[in-house]
């Protein structure tokens, strides 16, 4: 479910933004307005980065090889790192530079086509139907995530998710929509003042805001770059169906790892009978498997080795659930 609607969520803001970009090119060039370019840029970066993760999810459901035993799911976990990046760079660093260019122009003296040619409606207009375009796209992303989110908060859904495509969706419609506003409030002040510092202004606040959103995002790419352990309620699921194996007294220490959104790696050292034979031990161990698998479908990888427990003498602390916690 969560890769469908994270599917859902990308094909709906590509759609919106690919629309929105070509209007706020044509505002631009009517009226040359510094927001107007910033704002075209943004549409075209986040259209761009809504491609990079279909194919980022297309590219990670291929079949693994010996060169990549485990599959290639976190693909969708460097795409998303790319996404980050173009939005830091062709989005944020453009809009600021486009600002200190806009500013030296006004400073010049140079005509300004925003304040002076019969076009100005035209950018308040672009504007206004942008906001309602990427509401339409942002109200998908959040119908989607409503749907696996479950109880969390939204900063703490964004944090913690293990699929990058909703969370991505989700700040760069947020910002989108913020960056719209901010380019609606530095245009509108021009026309009304006379002042195009005020489109500066704008423009500014635009590259901020964007840079802003790439840093948490490459953050939180990261983090799922390095690898991840499976959620706390995941891993309760999988100690709970390893301790109702019969055969297995305790579970000695246990490790997680996603290998993709929806693919998780679990590594069990389990305590066996001291007079288990080996039939015994294998049987329980093929059973514990099931038990994982049902519990949680996710765990498509476990490895559970047979050991036998010595009181006072653990390899390692029997694992507990960590508590949840940022990136």
């Amino acid at each position: 479910m969560a890769a469908d609607g994270g599917t859902k969520a990308v094909v709906a803001a590509l759609l919106a933004n690919t629309g929105i970009a070509v209007l706020k090119f044509l505002a631009f060039l009517l009226t040359r307005s510094s927001s107007m370019l910033a704002e075209s840029v943004h549409s075209v970066a986040d259209a761009g980065n809504q491609g990079l993760l279909l194919l980022g999810g297309k590219r990670a459901q291929r079949e693994a090889t010996p060169q990549h035993p485990f599959g290639f799911g976190r693909e969708r976990y460097i795409y998303s790192f790319i996404v980050a990046i173009v939005l830091f760079s062709v989005g944020g660093l453009f809009a600021l530079y486009e600002a200190y260019h806009k500013y030296h122009s006004i400073h010049a003296g140079e005509p300004n086509e925003l304040l002076e040619g019969r076009w100005w409606w035209v950018p308040l207009a672009v504007l206004t139907g942008a906001i309602v375009l990427e509401s339409f796209s942002f109200r998908t992303a959040i119908v989607e995530a409503n749907k696996v989110r479950g109880t969390a908060t939204w900063p703490s859904f964004i944090r913690r998710a293990k699929s990058p495509e909703l969370p991505v969706i989700l700040l760069e419609d947020a910002a989108a929509l913020l960056g719209l506003v901010f380019a609606l409030i530095g245009v509108g002040l021009s026309l009304l003042t006379g002042n195009a510092y005020w489109d500066v202004v704008g423009t500014t606040a635009i590259g901020l805001l964007l840079v802003a959103v790439a840093i948490v995002l490459a953050i939180e790419t990261k983090s799922l770059l390095l690898g991840e352990a499976a959620t706390p309620a995941a891993q309760r699921k999988i100690l709970s169906a390893l301790e109702g194996t019969s055969g297995i007294e305790r579970v000695i220490h246990m490790k997680t790892l996603h290998l993709g959104p929806e693919e998780l790696l679990v590594a069990v050292k389990a305590g066996v009978a001291r007079d288990a034979d080996a039939g015994r031990v294998a049987t329980s161990i093929d059973d514990a498997e099931r038990a994982i698998r049902q519990a949680e479908p996710t765990a498509q990888v476990i490895y559970i080795e047979p050991d036998i427990y010595v009181a006072g003498h653990v390899p390692e602390a029997r694992p507990e659930p960590p508590a949840p916690a940022a990136h």
